[in-house]
């Protein structure tokens, strides 16, 4: 047994994908470069600091990478109901002793540093729908009857993350959900009634179920305009940057909407703004390809893994980075509301670090075991 369980330990080993790796490093060194000009001027020393806070969340990343890649991704399918529960638990109780930070409670004080539950339940509800789905894809696709149980297991959480409120984490949530469900097949009568129940929801979410800052969001994004100083700030600043970057950019550190400081949260969600000024269109379509090459590189890992579960496993994981990445360039382009969804891997953030590299580490544990019977 103990012979068995080196020889496949050295087998993971050599069966790590290198090019998956090769472009995580990519993406995290222009991160890094790009939160460096971020956080460092005389108008920022303050934030200097969180340079070298992301090279330690960075480290830390990898751990967990390297750690998920060790396992046998079947642990997670054995795991994901008390995962699940510890998550929703720790919603709970952001609501009764969460952190308030940017106006709403979505954090908890661990003492050494605060934890953003929402974040983590991004991947465990990957877990958790990798295991039903598994069990209940059809050839001919799902019903209404096979989706309603997966459908009540994504909303509690998403549920809890809007009310906190965090309009984007929920969303999110949703969005994995319905990827997975998308790739594993569902019958064309699911989409026809889900459509329909959109067109007659919307208006009724507008007029009931937002509040209003939440539709100050929404509303800029049809009209900046109407409100430069106020609720389309950010927006407009957002595109001032992108657009003035031109093909070959202003140079590393030489921004003028990040470094005097117009830029709004240019460390966290507006990051790829601070990119796309200074290094121009040639940097933002790099930064574009690479991500493009990782997703595909997910996708290919998914069709080779050896069963369903790790298929789909790697579908959902692959699709949480697909999501951050879409929304938040997209919302710094001016092309969806301003959301606070972080750009995986160059965004500064612990929380989004670890549940970034949590996911590549699944992607990469299916990876190593496609020829493991």
């Amino acid at each position: 047994m103990k012979y068995n369980l080196q020889v496949e330990q050295r087998t993971l080993f050599h069966r790590l994908d290198m090019n998956l790796i090769f472009v995580i490093v990519a993406l995290n060194i222009i991160g890094l470069i790009n939160l460096y000009s971020a956080t460092h001027g005389a108008l920022h020393a303050e934030n200097s600091n969180l340079f070298w806070q992301q090279i330690v969340w960075l480290f830390i990343g990898w751990g967990i990478f390297f750690s998920v890649t060790w396992f046998d991704y079947d642990w997670f399918k054995r795991a994901s109901w008390f995962l699940y529960a510890m998550n929703v638990a720790a919603l709970l109780a952001v609501d009764i002793i969460g952190v308030i930070a940017y106006g709403a409670p979505r954090w908890l004080n661990l003492g050494f540093m605060r934890y953003q539950p929402s974040e983590t339940m991004k991947i465990v509800l990957v877990f958790v729908m990798a295991r039903i789905l598994a069990e209940r894809a059809k050839p001919e696709g799902l019903g209404f009857r096979d989706l309603f149980w997966p459908t009540v297991v994504a909303l509690v959480p998403a549920a809890l993350t809007i009310k906190q409120p965090d309009l984007g984490t929920g969303m999110m949530l949703l969005f994995v959900f319905t990827s997975m469900v998308v790739f594993v097949k569902v019958k064309s009568s699911v989409f026809i009634f889900l459509f329909v129940i959109g067109l007659i929801a919307t208006p009724l979410v507008w007029s009931f179920g937002l509040k209003q800052y939440q539709k100050n969001r929404v509303l800029p994004f049809l009209n900046p305009g109407k409100d430069a100083r106020g609720a389309g700030y950010n927006s407009i600043q957002s595109k001032i940057a992108v657009g003035s970057g031109q093909v070959i950019g202003k140079g590393f550190r030489k921004g003028t909407q990040s470094q005097l400081e117009f830029l709004p949260e240019r460390h966290t969600d507006f990051i790829f703004s601070v990119l796309s000024e200074e290094h121009g269109f040639i940097g933002s379509i790099t930064t574009c390809g690479l991500f493009i090459v990782l997703l595909f590189m997910g996708f290919r890992i998914a069709s080779q893994a050896k069963d369903r579960y790790g298929c789909i496993l790697a579908v959902g994981a692959i699709s949480v980075i697909f999501w951050h990445m879409t929304i938040n360039i997209c919302m710094v382009m001016g092309l969806l509301p301003i959301v606070g969804v972080p750009l995986p891997l160059l965004s500064y953030g612990g929380s989004i670090m670890i549940t970034t590299m949590l996911c590549l580490g699944v992607v990469s544990s299916v990876a190593s075991r496609k020829f493991l019977f």
